[in-house]
């Protein structure tokens, strides 16, 4: 087959290398508008059970990736003056452009063409091909084209946001929580190399403008949140963009979901077919997945050669776009819950510190936002003694989000 990703990411990147392993004779090309090492974005995480697919999916480019990885097993917060410590499940940090490095790299060992500034808008420029993948973000200009027959729906979130780095090496993944005469501000720092480490900030659009963030330039603004986490930076500066030009924006959170996942030849991969809210640190778990699941599809449907190929792609993308949409409504709910949390951050922020973190940990949960607070952190504590009550908690929180999402809540 000869296929054409547009968008050099994780997904399209580690996509091309599994579909060159089954098969070297497809013809693959992916396309990239940016110069190479000009990504944006500071650190990306995920967990040790995506290790194990990568291993599965390709044992050489995994292990790259590990190699190139920092660990850490703790989470800290810090609410104020006070701070609070889990040890939980073992979490991983690389840095997104290290991590394009390492895929492009081995997708070119393959045999993949990788083309670099490479502008692709829509679509429509595209050489011929058996099979377009739109890799190309949650601003997809291929899914946008077709946007009527994809059934593309959006929803922006409530809360103010902005992706910064920092010279701070943080070795556990921390919470930092500062109170403001305007509101709370917070956010998520987590190491990703040697000497940097992605920091997210949080607020609420009052908190926003009350502090002026919407009225200051990029230096501005990050001085202001240098001296609000000041404590939490030790000294260290805040940087707003991974290269060079242009600077560090405040967002709001796209959630993106697709009615349709293909459209003719045209099929989405990662962001471009779904986002779930940065909170969880999934998105580029998600876009790998997505990536192991079409390739996957592909590699059972799809024989040697182009008509064989053309003949068989329509059901391989249906299966494709059926096993990925199971396996991520779970997750789905999950980023939707952990960022309302975060919008009613105000009914959690006062508990003592061991409650609130107990909590932040089950932010996920549907059932939360409906019981009061201590009621539910005392029902948790017990449902980890009484297998009852966890039998209970397992049933009613799938059940009552079903019944949320089947009223019109959104996803």
């Amino acid at each position: 087959m000869k296929i054409a990703c547009v968008g050099g990411g994780p997904a399209g990147l580690y996509l091309s290398i599994l579909l060159k392993r089954q098969d070297p004779g497809h013809e693959i090309t992916v396309h990239e508008r940016n110069p190479a090492g000009s990504t944006y974005g500071w650190g990306v995480t995920y967990w040790a059970s995506l290790l194990d697919k990568l291993e599965a999916g390709d044992p050489e480019s995994a292990r790259a990736v590990r190699e190139n990885s920092v660990r850490w097993s703790d989470g800290v917060a810090h609410v104020g003056d006070r701070t609070t410590t889990h040890h939980g499940d073992e979490g991983f940090g690389i840095g997104r452009g290290r991590l394009l490095d390492l895929l492009a790299e081995r997708a070119r060992s393959l045999g993949v063409r990788v083309e670099f500034e490479d502008e692709v808008a829509d679509g429509a420029a595209l050489p011929e091909a058996d099979l377009v993948v739109a890799c190309d973000g949650v601003r997809s200009g291929v899914r946008e084209r077709h946007a009527v027959q994809f059934g593309t729906e959006t929803v922006f979130g409530r809360n103010r946001y902005i992706w910064l780095g920092t010279t701070k090496v943080f070795e556990a993944f921390t919470f930092a929580f500062v109170e403001t005469p305007h509101g709370w501000i917070w956010c998520y720092a987590y190491g990703f190399g040697d000497d940097r480490s992605t920091c997210v900030v949080e607020c609420s659009p009052e908190t926003w403008t009350g502090l002026g963030l919407d009225r200051a330039d990029e230096a501005e603004g990050l001085a202001r949140l240098e001296e609000l986490f000041v404590k939490l930076l030790d000294g260290h500066r805040l940087i707003g963009r991974a290269t060079a030009g242009g600077s560090a924006q405040w967002l709001t959170f796209r959630t993106l979901t697709n009615r349709t996942w293909s459209h003719g030849n045209v099929v989405l991969l990662g962001d471009a077919a779904h986002t779930t809210h940065y909170s969880i640190g999934a998105g580029t778990t998600l876009a790998l997945e997505d990536a192991i699941a079409l390739a996957d599809a592909l590699g059972g449907r799809t024989g040697s050669g182009a008509a064989s190929g053309q003949t068989e792609l329509a059901p391989a993308l249906a299966a494709y776009e059926k096993v990925r949409k199971a396996e991520l409504l779970s997750v789905q709910s999950a980023a939707r819950h952990s960022a309302q949390w975060y919008e009613n951050l105000p009914r959690y922020i006062d508990l003592p510190p061991a409650q609130m973190f107990a909590l932040l940990g089950q932010r996920h949960s549907p059932l939360l936002p409906y019981v009061p607070p201590q009621l539910y952190y005392r029902l948790d504590r017990a449902a980890g003694r009484l297998e009852s009550l966890r039998r209970l908690k397992r049933w009613l929180g799938p059940k009552l989000a079903r019944t949320l999402h089947g009223s019109g809540t959104r996803s």
